[in-house]
Formats: C-alpha cells, sequence, structure tokens
C-alpha cells in the first residue's frame, strides 16, 4: 500500500467514524475495540489504528486501558467549553465576514433563512427541519471558512461534531425552536446589511448563548 492510500483510508475511516457517532450509531461514553470500529465503519484494521491517533488529538475518543476506546462524553464541562470556543471562533468570524462579504452574498444567505422561516410558520415539517437545520449550520460553516485560515477551519470543523453531538443529545432543532433560532440568524444579518459589526458580534454571542442555555437546562 502506498503512503497516500494509506493516508486516503485513515482520512476516509475517521469521517465514517464521524458519520456514525453523529447519527448516534455510537453513543457517547461507550467502549468499542477497534475490531468493532472496524466492523462500524467497514474500513480495514490498519486505517483504523491509523485514525486513532487523530481521534485523540481532536478528543473524539480516548484511549481506556484494559477496556478499549472511549467515545467522548457528554457532561457539563463539554458543553461549556464547546460553546467557549465556539463563542470566541464565531465572534471574530462575524466581525470579519461583517468587513468583507459582499452584499449579494448577504442578501442571498438572509433570503434563504427568511424563505425558510416563512414555510416554518405555516409548519414545521420533517422537510422544513431538516433544511432548517442544514442552513443553520451551513451558515455557521460559511462564516468560519470566510476567514481563510485552515488552522481556525479545522478547530470549528472538530468543535462543530462537539456541539453537534451535544444538541444530538439535549438540543437539536426542534419543532418549536425552528422560527426562534431562524430569527437569530436573522438579527445577525440585518446587523450584517448595515455593516453594524459591533451588532453583529453581539447578535452571534447572543445567538451562541441561547443555545448554551438550552443544552444547559437553563
Amino acid at each position: 500500500m502506498t503512503p497516500n492510500t494509506a493516508l486516503r483510508q485513515r482520512d476516509h475511516a475517521y469521517s465514517n467514524f464521524t458519520e456514525k457517532l453523529l447519527a448516534r450509531d455510537l453513543k457517547p461514553g461507550q467502549i468499542v475495540s477497534q475490531r468493532e470500529l472496524v466492523d462500524l465503519t467497514g474500513m480495514p484494521l490498519g486505517a483504523i489504528r491509523e485514525m486513532i491517533p487523530r481521534l485523540e488529538a481532536d478528543g473524539l475518543i480516548k484511549t481506556v486501558p484494559k477496556r478499549g476506546l472511549q467515545v467522548l462524553s457528554i457532561d457539563l464541562d463539554l458543553v461549556r467549553n464547546a460553546f467557549q470556543l465556539r463563542d470566541i471562533i464565531e465572534g471574530e468570524a462575524i466581525s470579519e465576514f461583517c468587513k468583507t462579504a459582499t452584499s449579494e452574498e448577504i442578501d442571498l444567505l438572509a433570503q434563504q433563512h427568511a424563505d425558510i422561516r416563512e414555510q416554518a410558520k405555516a409548519g414545521v415539517t420533517p422537510e422544513v427541519l431538516k433544511a432548517a437545520q442544514r442552513t443553520d449550520w451551513a451558515f455557521h460553516d460559511r462564516i468560519i471558512d470566510a476567514m481563510n485560515n485552515p488552522i481556525i477551519s479545522d478547530i470549528h470543523r472538530v468543535n462543530a461534531i462537539k456541539i453537534r453531538l451535544i444538541r444530538n443529545n439535549d438540543t437539536r432543532m426542534l419543532p418549536d425552536l425552528v422560527v426562534p433560532v431562524l430569527d437569530e440568524h436573522l438579527a445577525i444579518f440585518e446587523a450584517l446589511k448595515a455593516r453594524d459589526c459591533a451588532a453583529a458580534v453581539q447578535a452571534i454571542h447572543s445567538h451562541i448563548d441561547s443555545a448554551k442555555r438550552r443544552a444547559l437546562g437553563i
């Protein structure tokens, strides 16, 4: 096997693992063996062994001596730490986006949110719920990627997995949250349209704080 093939298999194994994790095929805190991960991901044992240090570095698993590999557990510390990191990164990201994004992109993103909000007001079907969740995640990913900083994008990517695990556990976008969450986003867009960067930062901090409060049950 060439080094490039091994690298691709490792990356594929990592991607399969995170997909299974977010799909809840793996439970937070669950103990698994390397052989079980082979069966779960469909990847060879060598790729699993190559993947494990990366997962450990990202904080998604840890090795428990004589027991196996433990999937990231969801607790109060994780919620607080993940949302604090999100607050720091996205506050800077939205400030930069406010300065550099074109008016056309801001208008397009705002209209996408407004359209889904209008659909949600008429009734939150499973399709509307999925569209709202995709739009929510895509917006946050977009403002991070717009910074053109691969280091920050990588940190965000891993933290987003943890946030989504927390959401799956406690704070996924439920039907009655669709309109309020979209309203929080639309408040950000109003500030962006006005190029009021301080207001945009405040709006995204408020949005993240609302999500953290839901996760903490406040």
